[in-house]
């Protein structure tokens, strides 16, 4: 058994100053600059540094890991000024390059500076990364812009390539290809900076800045000063150079002497290097970033072995600065060569210049190049994208065609390149959606006859989810489209969706424009109080409602109204201008009917607070946690999904009744937004007071260390090169956690380790995946994303979300432990109907691979039952992995990295062993919970008809009484006969005619509600799910009692107490009056409704029985299932009576026509 580092501590990656450390790629830039300060010191320098820019992915968390370390950075004279946007953090960092300008006034030799920012902050920084260029760094100071480039759009709107933008602004690229090239290039590039007098960038990409690796740290370098000469100005920032007499002298040094310098400074410190020399020369490969452990990759996946590319004549050329090329390396490299082949991403840069470099040689000397296209002229490596290892090898077999090497390759590739088998059409996807109690499920939604434009943020999800909001600008453009369609557009009116981490980023220019231009537009300014898309930072300068009113009113803006979920914090707050307009977030719909009727450019605030910022606001107790949950009584529900349309909670989850699908309440997910409540609905309760029930474990912890001490040691699982771990689940339910924790595990055995996170937008609902990797050493991981097919164990925490990820598998390599939990996805709070595929989804695992290599785990559903809360999963099954020998690491050291990671360490390291338990002997887990759940990848057993029949007819007789239950029978029972006559046996249409009848004669009118909520089922539902003392409200609309609504055209629910439920007792000995010219309800027009359809619906069933016939038998079904699509109350209800009778129409229209050909 491997040794474990117990002395190893998650400071010692900024602490340590030698040796083996595990660090993200965040991390390491935050390291990056405290081992630039303890540089200068070595050297006898008193530098400060400074850290300036503005978030965004893949340096989404930069900020946010910055904050954290602020005392150790303080510690080295590091300070971090968070930019407002992205250009003003750049030139507050020109700025600090004005040290010898302002010698005598300041105290440091000089300030290290670093910028960061995602591609687009770099496109609108431009001009001031030229300007602050074209003057120069500090002598002693330097800057290093550190680009966050998303090369396959992962967490853009559309993808990147800064490489262009940096060339134009003169500023050398340095391109790492690893966690660890991030500090030995970051300090590099530092010192290129101060030496050459040029702002240099360095591009952090997805795959690296998003992946966490097990790197060594060695003694700080000692880089060469390169021997040229050097003018007596020097090449750094010149005081004495004067503007705007000398302004062209600017444009010479930086051309004509600062690049120059540049490339020497690159030359002397080998950041171009040979990483394989063949003895002979007549091939050789250029890479730069990324890309190069992509090659390493591919070489490995088609046999090229170091003797191999020796034999063939092979060598390796990595490329450090991919912009300007240092000349003399790349000459003496190709010097020889025969060929040459440039492997980068995106479009080329290197090979533009490689060719630029060798064009004049003679063409006896002068090698080929080959890269973006082949000899032929067809594209070999493509400009779009990102690169894969595969690609790479199919690219490799092109180039090297002809060579003994050839049919090697070939073969190599072919198998990768093997066909899939066909992908079932009834796969869903786990897209990212709104989280539970999102403002921007209501803030979003504009009013009917009206459009809205999206802008950048989390509420730029909006678009797609059918509310009339579809284009969106760059960040800070909101509202200008509309400034420049509205003059050519039948519409009057817009609306603009900003929020409130963009206006202050640069929104409010936006709104200053769409005031001069006169414009109509309403600016929804969503005031979330935190920058929920990459990861819940504080605004800028914290903002308030009110400064943003009075900023608007200063701009000009016609009107500004306040619209709030708790309006009545603002009733007296002084900062707001007292025009401003106050409304609760109810009234919303009204504020911007009115608003769209009003010329000139107006304003809502839309505030309330990020969902998941409140959540982890109450678990810090740093907000009031309301003492209410909804719950919803499921027999009184119709499953017409009006809560849904409402409330866009993806925390109302569907629920498979014998009744049909009815709806739930995830408590779990819920946020407390109680939006949900306004669907037209009787079935929804607030419960007041109490809690969540949490079954009782005592006799689970009970058990515990016996169980866990008679455990058989798992077989062992030896790593032999890399070991491949795929994990994939739901974003914000650990997954990125394995990652950390089997990475780190690793690390504390001495062991190669990368772990590479695909997140996006996936912290919002969406699908997450972790790859991981295992090796001997960190040298034998080239890249850290899995290529297709060399998975070894995927654990599938979802299975959703791991289904697209089947490509991972390889054929009689990979094992598979899959979560068959059914967890629904988000488009289901727009399709009420949809079909969750487990059966299909789990079955592509099946064929992928081979049935005997995975394994079903009802994990959630121990994990529910053995610790009360499913976030236990993973670990659980991370446990189950582990016993089974799919994981080569000790549990020693898995332990150790639980603790490590600091959160809910007893709770995680329990979970673990109980997976180890469940892989062991799962029946001793069933029976300690006393449950053996059911298969979903099982087809549902169809109760029989007689059951089926006879279930509904005892419930009618509980709605009425044996005779209306005796007219069911019969109805039932005279089309069965029609059936049997017709095709020989009953089945599908009698199935049909028992739910649907008893569906209509069921109705669920104000008789049956009360029964239905004095049903003791309903109590017994309740203190299933909470417990303590808690109190009921009951959200109805009663017709006597209800009043319209003029904004929504609906009566307004009213909140009765907990005596209602003895009202609901007296109210349900009266449904004898039902039907009845006694009954006082049946007069309504709801009630005269329901009665009318049933004697439509047995007419229908009449007719139908008259025309049956195999060629009719679609159109029939079609009918006798039409009541399916009447569900809901009220207006709800008359709504989908009218689209129901609609179809009605066209299907009897398509029922007589064969019937008409037929005579």
């Amino acid at each position: 058994m491997p040794a474990v580092n117990h002395a190893y501590q998650l400071a010692d990656r900024y602490q340590q100053s030698e040796g083996r450390v595990f660090l993200t790629g965040i991390q390491a830039l935050v390291r990056l600059p405290t081992m630039q300060r303890q540089l200068d010191r070595r050297n006898g320098l008193d530098t400060a540094g400074l850290i300036s820019g503005y978030r965004g992915s893949p340096l989404g968390g930069y900020d946010q890991e910055l904050w954290r370390s602020k005392k150790h950075l303080a510690e080295h004279d590091i300070d971090f000024e968070p930019g407002v946007n992205e250009d003003l953090g750049a030139t507050i960092l020109w700025g600090a390059q004005l040290v010898d300008y302002y010698r005598e006034d300041v105290a440091k030799d000089g300030v290290f500076t670093y910028w960061y920012g995602k591609a687009h902050g770099l496109d609108r920084s431009a001009d001031v990364l030229r300007q602050g260029n074209i003057q120069g760094t500090a002598k002693h100071g330097g800057l290093l812009a550190l680009v966050g480039d998303d090369h396959n759009a992962e967490s853009s709107m559309f993808s990147h390539q800064t490489d262009q933008i940096l060339e134009s602004a003169i500023m050398p690229v340095i391109f790492p290809s690893s966690v660890e090239e991030f500090l030995s290039m970051g300090l590099l590039g530092m010192e290129m900076s101060r030496f050459s007098g040029l702002w240099c960038g360095m591009k952090t990409i997805t795959e690296t800045v998003e992946s966490a690796a097990s790197i060594e740290i060695g003694a700080l370098p000692n880089f060469v000063k390169p021997d040229i000469p050097i003018p007596p100005h020097g090449f750094n920032y010149d005081a004495h150079l004067n503007w705007p007499a000398e302004r062209l002298e600017f444009e010479r040094r930086m051309i004509e002497e600062r690049v120059p310098a540049a490339h020497a400074f690159a030359y002397a410190n080998k950041l171009d290097r040979v990483v394989f020399r063949a003895p002979k020369k007549r091939f050789g490969i250029v890479t730069t970033g990324k890309a190069h452990g992509d090659l390493m990759q591919a070489l490995k996946l088609v046999g090229l072995t170091e003797d191999k590319l020796a034999e063939i004549g092979i060598s390796i050329f990595k490329v450090g600065m991919s912009w300007p090329l240092e000349p003399r390396g790349i000459r003496e490299f190709a010097d020889g060569m025969e060929s040459l082949f440039v492997v980068e991403e995106k479009r080329p840069q290197l090979e533009k210049q490689i060719k630029e470099q060798l064009f004049n040689w003679p063409a006896s000397k002068r090698p080929e190049i080959i890269g973006k296209r082949d000899r032929r002229g067809e594209v070999l490596l493509p400009e779009i994208w990102v690169f894969s290892p595969e690609i790479v090898s199919q690219a490799l077999a092109r180039w090297l065609n002809g060579t003994s090497v050839e049919r090697q390759i070939s073969d190599a590739v072919a198998a990768m390149s093997a066909p899939s088998h066909n992908r079932s059409d009834k796969l869903v996807a786990r897209a990212p959606y709104f989280c539970s109690g999102c403002p921007h499920n209501t803030s979003t939604k504009v009013p009917e006859g009206s459009k809205g434009g999206a802008g950048i943020g989390c509420h730029i999800m909006v678009l797609g989810q059918g509310r009339k909001t579809e284009t969106f600008t760059h960040m800070g453009g909101e509202g200008m489209h509309w400034v420049g369609l509205h003059r050519y557009s039948k519409l009057d009116h817009m609306f603009q969706n900003l929020g409130d981490g963009t206006y202050q980023h640069s929104g409010s220019l936006a709104i200053r424009q769409a005031v001069v231009s006169g414009a109509n537009i309403t600016y929804k300014i969503l005031f979330n109080d935190a920058v929920a898309m990459v990861g819940g930072q504080p605004v800028e300068g914290t903002p308030s409602p009110g400064v943003i009113a009075q900023q608007m009113f200063a701009e000009g803006v016609k009107r500004v109204a306040l619209v709030s979920d708790n309006i009545d914090n603002y009733r007296g707050d002084k900062t707001l201008p007292a025009k401003t307009e106050r409304h609760d977030r109810d009234e919303l719909d009204q504020v911007q009917r009115s608003m769209r009727d009003t010329k000139g450019v107006t304003v809502i605030i839309y505030e309330q607070t990020c969902a998941a910022e409140k959540r982890r606001r109450r678990k810090k107790g740093l907000m009031e946690d309301p003492a209410r949950r909804m719950f919803i009584n499921d027999r009184v529900c119709e499953g017409c999904g009006d809560c849904s349309v409402q409330s866009n909670c993806i925390s109302i989850e569907p629920k498979e009744t014998k009744f049909g699908r009815k709806r739930q309440i995830n408590q779990s997910s819920c946020n407390k937004d109680f939006s949900c409540v306004k669907g037209f609905c009787p079935s929804f309760v607030s419960v007041l007071g109490g809690q969540i029930r949490k079954p009782d474990v005592s006799h689970v912890a009970n058990l515990e260390d016996a169980y866990f001490a008679a455990l058989p040691a798992p077989a062992s699982t030896s790593v032999d090169g890399e070991y491949s771990i795929l994990v994939a689940g739901i974003g914000g339910m650990g997954v990125l956690t394995i990652g950390g924790i089997l990475s780190m595990a690793a690390h504390l055995e001495d062991k190669g380790s990368t772990t590479l996170d695909f997140t996006g937008l996936s912290q919002k609902n969406g699908a997450v995946t972790a790859h991981i990797k295992i090796a001997p050493t960190p040298a034998d991981i080239d890249v850290p994303r899995i290529s297709d097919g060399m998975t070894d164990l995927l654990l599938g925490c979802d299975m959703i979300a791991a289904a697209p990820s089947i490509n991972k598998i390889g054929r009689g390599r990979t094992k598979t432990i899959m979560n068959t939990e059914k967890v629904p996805v988000a488009a289901f709070t727009r399709n009420n109907e949809m079909y969750f595929p487990a059966k299909e989804t789990l079955s592509e695992f099946v064929v992928a691979s081979r049935e005997e290599d995975v394994s079903l785990v009802h994990a959630t559903e121990y994990a529910r039952k053995l610790f009360g809360d499913a976030i236990a999963t993973n670990m659980f099954l991370v446990g189950y992995a582990f016993q089974k020998g799919l994981i080569p690491l000790s549990q020693e050291a898995i332990l150790r990295a639980i603790e490590l990671n600091g959160v809910a360490v007893e709770f995680n390291q329990r979970a673990f062993q109980w997976g180890r338990i469940g892989a062991d002997d799962l029946e001793k887990i069933e029976a300690l919970i006393g449950i053996k759940p059911t298969d979903p990848a099982s087809e549902d057993k169809e109760q029989s008809l007689d059951a089926l029949v006879e279930g509904f007819a005892q419930e009618l007789i509980a709605y009425q009484n044996e005779a209306y239950a005796d007219k069911y029978r019969d109805t039932v029972a005279t089309f069965q006969a029609v059936e049997i006559g017709e095709q020989g046996r009953s089945g599908r249409l009698t199935r049909l005619v028992a739910k649907n009848l008893y569906k209509l004669m069921a109705y669920k009118d104000e008789y049956e509600v009360a029964r239905l909520y004095s049903d003791p089922a309903f109590e017994e539902k309740l203190k299933a799910q909470f417990e303590g003392d808690f109190k009921l409200k009951y959200h109805l609309a009663p017709p006597i009692l209800s009043r319209m609504n003029k904004a929504t055209g609906r009566p307004d629910k009213i909140a009765f107490g907990g005596w209602m439920k003895h009202g609901f007792r007296l109210l349900a000995k009266f449904k004898g009056l039902r039907g009845t010219r006694f009954d006082p309800f049946g007069y309504t027009h709801e009630r005269r409704e329901e009665r009318a359809m049933i004697k439509e619906y047995e007419d229908l069933i009449a007719l139908a029985a008259a025309h049956l016939s195999d060629e009719t038998s679609v159109t029939i079904s079609a009918l006798l299932n039409l009541p399916d699509e009447v569900r809901g109350y009220g207006p709800v209800k008359d709504a989908n009576i009218a689209k129901m009778r609609a179809r009605k129409e066209a299907l009897l229209a398509e029922l007589t026509t064969p019937i008409q050909k037929a005579a």
